[in-house]
């Protein structure tokens, strides 16, 4: 039953603290990774370097308000409803995912920890729904975006590392729904195998970027309020002879009149091949 604890059953075969320490376990390896991957790719050092380096070419000072006003609009529209994505599908995917992921995480802890006590049967359902929703999310993902033979040739059994996140959050999900349908113990070990991978690979997977995007989303738009406009020019001034003379490249590259450039990622979709 969808409504009730998988958890308790398992725990006539584990202990409820080795469950629980399971689940600690993961949450440092997920800070672990998060934090190897900070000093690897340095990132604080180079959003530290970026924002000095802007601050010196902002027109205006950005108040404490206005930065807390910012930061606000970021988690509304780049976090919290992926903003960024200008594809329908992918956005809607992703928001799948996203809000599936949390929410399986976040219920599977309650339940394990809750697994000597009474659990609503909100929770288990929630925790069910959280794992169908990555689920869906993530195979749309897989099976309509990412696989593209046509245009790009991604097959959809072509795996790479860079693909370790989708595989491994899609398998944990699966096998977990599995397990708790069919009760199976060899499904269990699998599904454990497949988190196991998810949370423990995070320095080698996309898992760690989820705290790095909302960062330069907010740095982006501190540098549009500020005027420092992250080292780039209006693209309505590109003629102006001040920027030509910031940016002396631009004729080089764009021309002394600089065309239009076309949609970018809103053109048509590549499919006359």
């Amino acid at each position: 039953m969808i409504t009730s604890n998988p958890f308790v059953e398992l725990s006539a075969f584990i202990a409820p603290g080795v469950m629980q320490a399971y689940v600690v376990l993961m949450i440092l390896l997920v800070i672990g990774g998060t934090l190897l991957d900070v000093k690897h790719k340095k990132s604080a050092q180079y959003f530290f370097e970026k924002g000095k380096s802007l601050k010196k070419l902002a027109k205006r000072e950005v108040g404490s308000a206005e930065k807390m006003s910012l930061a606000v609009s970021t988690l509304a529209n780049e976090v919290l409803a992926s903003g960024e994505f200008e594809n329908p599908d992918r956005r809607k995917s992703h928001l799948l995912m996203m809000y599936g992921f949390v929410t399986f995480v976040v219920t599977t802890a309650i339940l394990i920890f809750g697994v000597e006590g009474e659990t609503s049967g909100f929770v288990p359902l929630l925790w069910h729904l959280g794992a169908l929703m990555v689920s869906v999310g993530g195979y749309w993902f897989w099976f309509k975006i990412r696989v593209d033979v046509r245009s790009e040739g991604h097959a959809w059994h072509d795996v790479h590392l860079s693909d370790l996140f989708i595989v491994s959050l899609l398998l944990t999900t699966t096998l977990a729904l599995a397990w708790s349908l069919l009760g199976s113990m060899l499904i269990f070990a699998l599904f454990i195998a497949a988190a196991t991978t998810l949370f423990g690979t995070v320095y080698w997977s996309k898992l760690a970027h989820m705290f790095f995007k909302p960062a330069a989303a907010f740095q982006k738009k501190v540098a549009k309020a500020d005027g420092s406009l992250d080292k780039l020019p209006e693209l309505h001034e590109l003629t102006d002879p001040l920027v030509k003379e910031r940016y002396p490249d631009i004729p080089e590259y764009m021309g002394d009149n600089p065309p239009y450039m076309g949609l970018g990622i809103k053109r048509e979709a590549p499919n006359h091949y």
